[in-house]
């Protein structure tokens, strides 16, 4: 299956082929062999063609016009009928076949050459279209375009034998059988014995890539050389592909393959899937759009939906692909609650249909239907029947239609036999009817029975219409509880009375707060966004008036884009034609100066957002209106149900792009873009402030605290993605390095001389190549004075290497590093009370070190890298830096000025959902490489602006080379005893592997330095430098990114706890001085003696408050 946009075309020229019994066995087989001239536009074929029994021995086919095609079979007779004029001019002709002979040869050529065009709505999402093209750019035929005879079967086999220039390749379906370069052509065969419903040929300069994934050859076909680029794809071939046959059954194709278009495209066909040459390099499409163009292969191009009767296809390729990679990564509810919203804002009066009725993709509407109700359609079936139940129901669905035709109903009959449920009802009410269910809590009270609490609810489906059966999630948050209560409540009328016995207070009730039904989400169950203003059925943009010529162009060039994203009908007026906004419409203001900005900042007064003359502040973000955009939505204060949208921006040349990407960020709130390009910098979405579907309960004497819901179960997602990191492995490297019995790998120990000695011989399974001092050794080794008692120790480096593999590139080199060492018995930097105790350093750095083993053990067997990348274990960081310090100093083999980066993962051991970047300002370009990174691995990353000199990434910096350090955040246990490997978060470490592996693949094989910020030449210093031995107790929030120092908690018994201050709290005055940043407070404090008293100055709730504070040594 194909999914474009006018794939109905074969359909409506053979006037919707029937799906009999008999199609379903019968496939035409086409021998074909082609020649193509791209630069003349057109091909020549020859056809040896095999027809089925009900073919013979008259049919019809179809062929593209101007083929003129003849046959050289004796006694065949082809006689042209009709011409069929359209968009494809087809002409149709009649076959009469020898008594006793079912197969013909069919000689013809010609050109093709249809231009690319927009589609609809689609216009604004860039996409474009051409049923068939030949050109020197590249080549593109489908069975849209008829460039092969179509007859009047659904199924196709062949085997396509293709001659193209020789520096040229192509690619069909199936598997390639043949392939040859010789003299001044390329010659290939590709077989596909597996039944289609057309044929493709698509071709162009390629470089190709090949590996082999189990048993199918994973491929990838590139315009220009990008080994670093085909290696992701191919080995993200190779992981989905293992986890659909491990969730599904076996590929049904013997190759993937990856094919760069030469337009942007996001297509996908029976064994590949054509990509554009931007999109292809989007990060984030390893994981979300390349998995659902493999999964494809299953469901649509494995199993082929009947259309006659609906497309299952798309809403369980994206239920099993999009909603699976999002639950693997912790965000199913929100993708869930982003599906329903898009169904809330763009399905309105007039858009909707049953899903039987759904075909392809051709609007937002029709996606919200097609694709959003069906895949919350089967998540529905899946928690009703438990996830062992229907993934053997899916199981048996693609065993029993594996190259057939089949509909909603054998998926049906597949789950009742598995489960044993009749659900002729289910699939009746969601599949062959428009609409959803609306869903409302009348009231909800409390009473006590003995000794357990009753709660009552009145449950109302408020929809015209029918009613529905649904199962209803709903959620108790108990008093004392840490955790819900939850079950699931049967709803098979319009009203319902909800009674649940509880031991504890209810507190709180929460109507489905997973998002786990599909129904019309009420208005205020969902923030504010984009979907509503490109799903209104009326718009009004207004110009600004009094803006420059040059600007009031660029605003009205993207009203028109605007106008093209969604809107029924779109007004555009300047805001001087009109007095007030209209309650009538959705409105969208354009512009800073735009008289009407006020109502934006009037409708935003619940959130946090201020606008000046010189920006937005957004939260914790700041967009600054010299070199941003920005892009806030809100609701029209007039009627809530409509949206009121605003964009600014100063930067003419920025409007085009804001006009091709806002319809791909239709599910943002706000969000700010920076310079001419734009780039996206920010993004987010309001928080829900009243939900209707979340009743807070009184307590005893009255009051109705607002309590934050409890703790939910937590859910496995149905399958998860293989990895091919350890977490097992990392685990056991922090548990040895934190044991007893390393003593916390003090300076200058026998325990620290043991832990390089570990890591060495990792580097060496791993297959590094040793890079120290000696030939064949892993050692840096110099001599050094410290510790307590001070004496001079043997301190060891240890450094292995991917060598690099370009000539040109000799000598060039990305640094991963992690320091091994720690404090030992509490040497330098020992808390009150722990001296003499050992600390173990499980997350500062065991936590690094394993993840700098773990990497080294990955891409040392797959990485082929430009340019060497050096891994080094670097000891004395707690005393000063010394190992990154003496690394940077004297490196000869690997020059510090042919370094082009460096990252350091420096405690990274206690992921709470955030992966901080620090020393991201090193280099102009890092925060796109682990945004990049963050996006591709679905980590959220978040670059600290604050420049800390706490870590091994500053002695490179002191050398002119851009690094950053990678850090899990804050915690009580730092340099304290209590930083043990059970309290590592072994999930997190995954994530760090993943994340880390993304950015050192982009750096070995990135073309250009990083243009870095650094003034190198700094004096190097070889002991600690004086730090501040005093403490308040505080945690740093280094996700705070505004003015002043968050906190995100206190330390147990320390003076901020004893004063009364608490996570999230921002600290702006200590005494008399401005505290703006963690640095602040960091040298306000040195400046101290144990005892002294304090008086601080916060923020908490916006309210200033201040306490004092008695400080105490560290």
């Amino acid at each position: 299956m194909k999914r474009l946009f006018f794939t109905t075309a074969v359909v409506v020229a053979l006037a919707l082929i029937s799906v009999s019994s008999k199609a379903q066995e019968a496939a035409v087989h086409h021998e074909l062999r082609i020649v193509i001239y791209p630069e003349e536009a057109r091909f020549t074929a020859k056809d040896s063609v095999t027809v089925t029994e009900a073919l013979v021995p008259e049919s019809q086919f179809l062929l593209h016009k101007g083929l003129e095609p003849i046959s050289t079979t004796p006694g065949v007779s082809i006689v042209r009928e009709t011409e069929r004029p359209g968009t494809v001019p087809l002409e149709s002709f009649k076959v009469k076949l020898p008594h006793g002979q079912n197969s013909f040869v069919l000689e013809y050529g010609g050109k093709i050459d249809h231009p690319l065009e927009p589609y609809g709505k689609e216009y604004a999402r860039g996409f474009r279209q051409t049923p068939g093209l030949i050109s020197g750019e590249g080549v593109y035929l489908s069975g849209d375009s008829f460039w092969y005879p179509i007859f009047d079967e659904a199924f196709v086999t062949f085997r396509l034998e293709a001659e193209l220039p020789v520096d040229w390749n192509g690619v069909s379906q199936g598997e390639r059988t043949r392939y040859v370069r010789e003299g001044d052509t390329t010659s290939m065969q590709w077989d596909s014995p597996e039944p289609q419903e057309e044929i493709f040929i698509v071709a162009g300069r390629f470089v190709e890539y090949t590996q082999r994934a189990g048993q199918i050859e994973a491929m990838a076909f590139l315009r220009a050389p990008d080994p670093e680029l085909a290696n992701r794809y191919l080995d993200a071939t190779a992981r989905y592909v293992a986890m659909y046959e491990k969730l599904i059954g076996p590929y049904p194709y013997r190759k993937f393959a990856l094919v760069e278009n030469f337009w942007e495209t996001g297509f996908g066909m029976p064994s590949f899937t054509l990509l554009g040459p931007k999109v292809v390099r989007f990060p984030f499409i390893l994981h979300s759009s390349y998995p659902h163009e493999i999964l494809h292969n299953w469901w649509g191009n494995g199993v082929f939906p009947d259309y006659s009767i609906g497309n299952w296809a798309e809403g369980l390729t994206a239920y099993l692909s999009d909603h699976l990679i999002k639950e693997q990564r912790g965000n199913g509810v929100e993708y869930r609650q982003a599906t329903l919203q898009k169904y809330a804002d763009y399905v309105i009066e007039g858009r909707d249909f049953p899903l039987v009725k759904f075909h392809a993709r051709h609007s937002s509407s029709s996606e919200a239907v097609g694709y959003g109700k069906s895949l919350m359609f089967f998540h529905m079936l899946r928690r009703q029947l438990g996830d062992e139940v229907f993934i053997q129901g899916l199981r048996d669905f693609y065993q029993k239609n594996r190259f057939r035709f089949a509909s909603f109903d054998n998926l049906r009959q597949s789950l009742e036999l598995v489960s044993g449920v009749d659900l002729t009802r289910e699939f009746d009410q969601w599949v062959k009817h428009p609409g959803a269910p609306e869903l409302s809590v009348i009231r909800a009270s409390v009473v006590l029975e003995g000794d357990d609490y009753v709660l009552t609810a009145l449950l109302e489906q408020v929809q015209p219409g029918r009613k529905y059966l649904l199962r209803i999630p709903v959620a108790v948050t108990l008093e004392g509880q840490e955790k819900a209560f939850q079950t699931v409540v049967a709803m098979e009328e319009r009203r319902h009375e909800l009674r649940l016995r509880v031991p504890s207070r209810p507190l709180r009730l929460d109507v489905d707060p997973e998002f786990d039904l599909f129904r019309r989400l009420d208005r205020e169950e969902i923030p504010p966004a984009l979907t509503r203003a490109f799903g209104a059925q009326k718009m009004l943009i207004l110009l600004p008036s009094s803006t420059n010529d040059c600007l009031l162009q660029a605003y009205q060039k993207l009203s028109e884009s605007l106008s093209r994203s969604g809107p029924d009908e779109v007004e555009v007026k300047l805001d001087t034609e009109v007095e007030s906004l209209p309650p009538d419409r959705a409105v969208t203001l354009l512009g800073w100066e735009n008289r009407f900005q006020s109502e934006i900042l009037l409708a935003l007064s619940e959130y946090d957002v201020t606008i000046d003359r010189n920006g937005v502040s957004i939260g914790e973000s700041r967009a600054q209106r010299d070199n941003q955009s920005v892009v806030l939505t809100a609701r029209l204060s007039e009627n809530r149900d409509l949206s009121l949208t605003w964009v600014a921006s100063d930067l003419p040349e920025a409007l085009p792009g804001l006009g091709r990407k806002l319809p791909h960020y239709h599910k943002y709130s706000y969000l700010v873009f920076e310079g001419a390009e734009p780039v996206n910098v920010v993004k987010g979405r309001w928080p829900v402030l009243n939900s209707p579907m979340t009743v807070f309960l009184p307590l005893r004497n009255g009051p109705i605290p607002k309590v934050d819901m409890a703790k939910l179960a937590p859910r496995e997602p149905l399958i998860t993605l293989p990895t091919v990191f350890s977490q097992k492995r990392m685990m056991e490297t922090i548990r040895f390095l934190s044991s007893d019995a390393m003593k916390g790998r003090g300076f200058g120990t026998q325990e620290l001389d043991e832990a390089a000695r570990f890591i060495a011989s990792k580097f060496r399974e791993a297959g590094l190549a040793p890079a120290g001092d000696t030939k064949g050794s892993y050692f840096q080794v110099w001599k050094d004075r410290g510790g307590d008692p001070e004496r001079q120790v043997t301190m060891r480096n240890v450094v292995g290497v991917i060598p690099g593999h370009r000539p040109d590139r000799q000598g060039e080199s990305v640094v991963v590093g992690a320091h091994y060492d720690h404090l030992g018995l509490g040497w330098p930097d020992v808390r009150q009370g722990n001296i003499g105790k050992i600390h173990p350093g499980a997350d500062d750095n065991a936590s690094g070190v394993a993840v700098l083993i773990e990497l080294a053990r990955v891409l040392g067997k797959t990485l082929n890298p430009d340019r060497s990348i050096v891994f080094v274990a670097f000891t004395g960081e707690e005393a000063g830096r010394r190992g990154s310090r003496y690394y940077v100093a004297n490196q000869k083999r690997y020059p510090l000025e042919r370094c082009i980066g460096m990252v350091n993962l420096d405690t990274v051991g206690r992921l709470n959902k955030k992966i901080f970047v620090l020393g991201a300002s090193s280099a102009r370009e890092w925060i796109y490489i682990v945004r990049g990174a963050g996006y591709a691995t679905g980590v959220d990353v978040k670059a600290v602006p604050e420049e800390l000199d706490s870590s091994d990434q500053k002695s490179f910096h002191e050398g002119g080379v851009p690094a950053v350090q990678l850090f899990s955040g804050p915690h009580a246990d730092y340099h304290r005893p209590t930083d043990i490997a059970d309290r590592i978060d072994a999930d997190g470490l995954l994530k760090v592997a993943s994340l880390v592996k993304e950015i050192i693949e982009h750096l070995s094989g990135r073309e250009r330095p990083m243009t870095h910020t650094l003034v190198a030449g700094k004096e190097v210093e070889t002991v600690p430098k004086k730090g501040r031995k005093i403490s308040i107790g505080t945690i740093p929030d280094f996700a705070f990114t505004g003015d002043g120092y968050r906190l995100s908690g206190v330390l147990p018994g320390s003076p901020a706890e004893s004063s009364g201050l608490r996570g999230g709290d921002v600290i702006v005055k200590v005494g008399s001085r401005a505290v703006h940043n963690l640095q602040d407070l960091s040298e306000i404090l040195k400046s101290l003696n144990p005892g002294d008293t304090i008086s601080i100055t916060f923020l908490r709730e916006e309210k200033e408050m201040t306490v004092d504070a008695v400080v105490v040594e560290r």
